[in-house]
């Protein structure tokens, strides 16, 4: 049994879908759940759905009309008739977003709610398209599945946008539920990144939480393997959108890929990993491009290859300095109630490094730091630098580090042995 996801890239339009049944057929006689994303950038126009929602912005309905666009055309190149079935379920879709966006009509989205909440609701409408419109076009083409609603077996606590999974519940409901239908020879097919409270209320796992879904399901199955079907040849050394030079890594072991999803690399979901480590099920990682290609690995027993450097560059830092008023020592007390602040916004720290007056920290942009600034100057200086770039190296050359330096100023630098990281201007 096998779990495969398909990411945005993998079906952003009608052309790529219909590479999906070439690449099922490799995997003939298999017990396949099949997870999928939200259609290309779909999270993204969705957000910006939430942002015009929330703010109660005029061309809030402009953003819908164009989502709903995006996927009737789509629909439009892969079903031909217009009595097919496909219509009226995304029609019934379009409708339960349209009225929730809709002032007065749903009453869950009463100003009282917080954003993370609406936000919730509203984006996990992206894999809900995308799986509908895909589970009928593979039906049309020979590939019988069953369609769920993953809502319905991954169950999370109220941390929206963060959801934290209820692993007993969830392994019940995914195993009473979807064991009896793979055993029955149907595929079957659901969403990735959502899940839901124990209200029913839609909760999202975090940004690129669809690898993560694909672990749950492959650690409750116990699957032989699971593989992330993208439109990159594997797990590259650095991301081609920042470094003209990449290398493909043909294998890895699952502490270093943790490490790497912990500093920032975008191809995997920092929480993805666990659960196949715990069960020691491999992890492959694939082009939708060129299906036949070995791609990357990532099991217990493979090695990082010949130690090459792995580059990770993050963009729209912000480096802030904190400091006692009374320039006292930053001692224990002063951090943990700093990493008090830092837990209740919910920003994670990139980097830090004390001095005996000075904590620095380097942190994602985010709407909550302007609110944790404000609360942090109530006891402390702080001072800040924006628009920065965080440069991490894994298995570090002199070579490397200079080329990353190249043009570049620095502003706080640090490493250990096998990493260094630079907050860059």
């Amino acid at each position: 049994m096998k779990v495969i996801k398909f990411g945005g890239a993998s079906v952003k339009d009608a052309d790529t879908i219909k590479n999906i049944p070439g690449i099922l057929k490799n995997y003939p006689n298999e017990k396949l759940v099949i997870i999928l994303s939200a259609m290309g950038k779909t999270t993204n126009a969705l957000e910006l759905l939430v942002e015009a929602f929330y703010n109660s912005q005029p061309d809030t309905i402009d953003h819908f009309d164009q989502i709903k666009q995006y996927h009737l055309n789509i629909t439009k190149d892969l079903f031909e008739n217009p009595e097919h079935p496909v219509y009226s379920e995304l029609n019934l879709l379009f409708k339960e977003l349209e009225t929730k966006i809709t002032k007065g009509k749903d009453k869950a989205f009463d100003a009282n709610r917080s954003f993370n909440f609406i936000y919730d609701q509203i984006v996990s409408f992206g894999e809900m398209f995308s799986t509908k419109l895909v589970s009928y076009y593979l039906d049309d083409t020979g590939f019988s599945n069953n369609w769920f609603d993953v809502r319905k077996l991954i169950k999370t606590d109220n941390s929206f946008r963060e959801g934290k999974v209820d692993w007993k519940r969830t392994e019940n409901l995914i195993k009473n539920n979807v064991t009896p239908i793979l055993s029955s020879g149907k595929y079957i097919l659901t969403q990735g990144f959502i899940a839901s409270n124990l209200k029913g209320e839609s909760v999202t796992l975090g940004r690129e939480g669809s690898d993560f879904t694909a672990s749950i399901f492959a650690s409750v199955l116990d699957a032989d393997e699971v593989i992330l079907w993208k439109d990159v040849p594997g797990l590259m050394n650095a991301d081609p959108k920042d470094f003209k030079e990449t290398k493909m890594i043909n294998q890895i072991s699952y502490g270093e890929t943790i490490e790497l999803a912990f500093y920032g690399v975008k191809v995997i979901h920092p929480k993805t990993i666990k659960p196949l480590q715990n069960k020691k099920i491999p992890l492959k990682i694939k082009s939708f491009l060129s299906p036949g290609d070995i791609g990357s690995l990532i099991h217990t027993e493979t090695h990082h290859d010949s130690q090459l450097p792995l580059f990770i560059f993050k963009q729209d830092q912000i480096l802030l300095s904190i400091s006692p008023k009374d320039f006292s020592f930053m001692a224990e007390e002063n951090l943990h109630f700093i990493f008090g602040l830092f837990a209740q916004y919910k920003i994670k720290i990139n980097m830090m490094q004390n001095s005996a007056i000075s904590f620095s920290v380097c942190v994602d942009k985010k709407d909550s730091l302007e609110e944790l600034i404000k609360n942090l100057k109530k006891n402390y200086m702080v001072k800040y630098n924006e628009d920065l770039e965080l440069i991490t190296i894994r298995h570090y050359t002199k070579e490397a580090i200079d080329k990353v330096k190249k043009d570049r100023y620095i502003l706080l630098e640090q490493r250990s042995r096998s990493t260094i990281q630079l907050v860059v201007k």
